[in-house]
Parts: C-alpha cells; sequence; structure tokens
C-alpha cells in the first residue's frame, strides 16, 4: 500500500524529492528530443529546464547526505499515496506542442505543490529552508510551462483561455464524474441484463438495476472519497469529488434501468438497448473532448467494454 504524504519523514520527504526531479528531468529530455525538430525553440527551454532540475536534485542530494548519510532509499511517486497518475505522451512520436505544454503544467504544479507541502512538514530548519527555495524557483518553471502554452495559442491563432482552471475543472469534476459515469453505465449492464433474461420480467430487471446502480453509487463515491485528500494533487476535497464520482455513477446505471418501467418486456428490452448505446457514445464523447482520447480510440474502447459486459450479462441472464 501506498504511504501517506502525511506520514512521511524528513529522510524520505528528501528521498522523494531526489527522485522527483531526476524522473521530471528525464521526461524533460523526452520531451526536448520529441520537440527539436519542429519546435526548436521550445525544446531550448526543457532543455534549460532539465539543468535546473539537475541542480534542483544535487542541492537535494547534498542536503540529504549532510544529514543523513551517503544511502539514499528509493521512494518514488508511486509509493505514496496522493500524486496524479500520468499519461506517458512523452512516448509517443510525434509529440504535440499542446500536448507538452498540457504535461508540463500539471508536472510542474504538482512539483509546487509538492515542495509546499513538503516545506509545512519538515522539522529540519536547513531542510525546510531548502525545500521553500525549491518551491520559489518551480514557481517560475510553472510560469514557464503557462508561457508554453501562451505561445502555442498565438501560433495557431486560438482564443485564449485560462488553462488552470481547465485543469482544476477536469481534476476536481470530470475525472471524478467520467470513471462514476463510465462504471456506472458498464458494470450494471451484466446484472440489468442478465436478471432481464432470467426472469422475463420488466419490474424484476428494474428493481435489480436500480439496486446495482445505487449500490454501485454508495462503493464509487467511498472510493473516490478516500483515495486522497487532494492537498498534493490539486483535486480538491474529498468531500466533492466523493459525490461527483458516485452521483454520476448511479445516473450511468439508472440511465438504461429506467426503461424496465414500461411495462412490454420486448418494449423495455428495446429502449434499454438504444439507451445503452446513446450512453457509451456519451461516455466517448467526454472522453474525446476533455480527456485528449482520439476518437475511434475513445469509442472502440468504451464500445468493446460495453459489449463484454452486455454479452456477459446476455449469457448468464440465459442459462
Amino acid at each position: 500500500m501506498p504511504k501517506r504524504f502525511k506520514d512521511l519523514t524528513d529522510q524520505e520527504i528528501l528521498a522523494l524529492a531526489i527522485s522527483l526531479e531526476e524522473e521530471d528531468s528525464r521526461i524533460y529530455g523526452d520531451f526536448a528530443d520529441g520537440l527539436r525538430e519542429s519546435y526548436p525553440a521550445t525544446a531550448g527551454i526543457f532543455d534549460e529546464m532539465i539543468r535546473e532540475e539537475h541542480g534542483h536534485r544535487d542541492r537535494l542530494i547534498a542536503s540529504y547526505r549532510a544529514r543523513f548519510g551517503e544511502h539514499i532509499p528509493l521512494i518514488r511517486r508511486h509509493d505514496v499515496s496522493g500524486f496524479v497518475s500520468r499519461k506517458p505522451v512523452w512516448l509517443v512520436r510525434p509529440l504535440g506542442i499542446q500536448t507538452v505544454r498540457k504535461q508540463a503544467e500539471v508536472m510542474e504544479a504538482e512539483t509546487l505543490r509538492f515542495y509546499e507541502r513538503a516545506q509545512e512538514r519538515s522539522t529540519d530548519a536547513a531542510v525546510r529552508k531548502l525545500l521553500g527555495d525549491l518551491a520559489e524557483e518551480e514557481r517560475r518553471h510553472e510560469a514557464i510551462a503557462v508561457s508554453l502554452e501562451e505561445r502555442a495559442t498565438r501560433s495557431h491563432k486560438v482564443a485564449d483561455e485560462d488553462q488552470a482552471q481547465r485543469q482544476l475543472f477536469l481534476m476536481q469534476v470530470v475525472q471524478p464524474g467520467l470513471a462514476g459515469l463510465m462504471d456506472g453505465s458498464v458494470s450494471t449492464l451484466a446484472p440489468v441484463f442478465a436478471a432481464a433474461m432470467a426472469t422475463g420480467s420488466s419490474k424484476d430487471a428494474f428493481l435489480v438495476g436500480l439496486a446495482a446502480s445505487v449500490g454501485a453509487g454508495i462503493s464509487m463515491g467511498f472510493a473516490e472519497s478516500l483515495s486522497d485528500d487532494g492537498s498534493l494533487t490539486g483535486r480538491g476535497r474529498p468531500w466533492i469529488r466523493g459525490p461527483v464520482c458516485g452521483l454520476m455513477t448511479t445516473f450511468g446505471g439508472i440511465g438504461h434501468t429506467v426503461p424496465f418501467l414500461i411495462p412490454d418486456f420486448r418494449l423495455a428490452m428495446i429502449v434499454a438497448l438504444a439507451v445503452v448505446v446513446v450512453e457509451l457514445i456519451i461516455i466517448s464523447s467526454i472522453r474525446h473532448k476533455y480527456m485528449d482520447t482520439p476518437w475511434l480510440s475513445a469509442m472502440v474502447q468504451v464500445m468493446l467494454g460495453g459489449a463484454l459486459v452486455f454479452i456477459a450479462g446476455i449469457l448468464i441472464g440465459g442459462s
């Protein structure tokens, strides 16, 4: 199980900071390499950020050695709860300037938040000062990441927008809402249609679907609320994310459950199937618009998952 950030010692905080600086510098190296041919100026900015990240790492290592000795334990971001999961966009070629800009902005915002939180937790005066200095330098990096967006929007003549607010909206509302909608829409297909096929009764299918939807909503709501407190990730308060995820989960399951209020079983099945198709198209559209997933890829992934769960429900209910 990942360790909670608030339980880290000064030694572990420094070791984690060293790991983060090393990881970020390598990712920036991949960005620079992928952009050098088409965007040499932007690649040069990332080269400079790499040199600064190396400087941060060296200062952290010096501080660690002075306080704790030569051995630095391996503590990575996924060993500590609360960090945002990063998509490996740097492995895709060719790299898009917009994609890189978004990723760099999220990385710098997260690193800044980490140093601010780490400074608050540290009990050593020298370590607190170092972490505070690094936080100030990361603020400049964050400004550079934002400026990359401004250059891109000017070059493509698109309307200027507040990307920081968009990222906040994505992390606090869209991501938990989409996770809930996908889980509710897909996971309840099997029990609803299995009950429908097994009983041939619209009422029984509705009751099963209602129970599955509400139960899944409660489960997903608690899971999202307990995943992290939002202090490090910036994903917002858990008591906001949890209800958003839970309500969207329930809504996703209720959509294809409501048609079974129709007394005519055959008609109810037809309407429910139509609703399922609409639900999956809506989910694909949201993933395409907000999560930068290619439209075809989003459709194939969502439709395939939904189809497999639906078939499982039909086969189980008809057995």
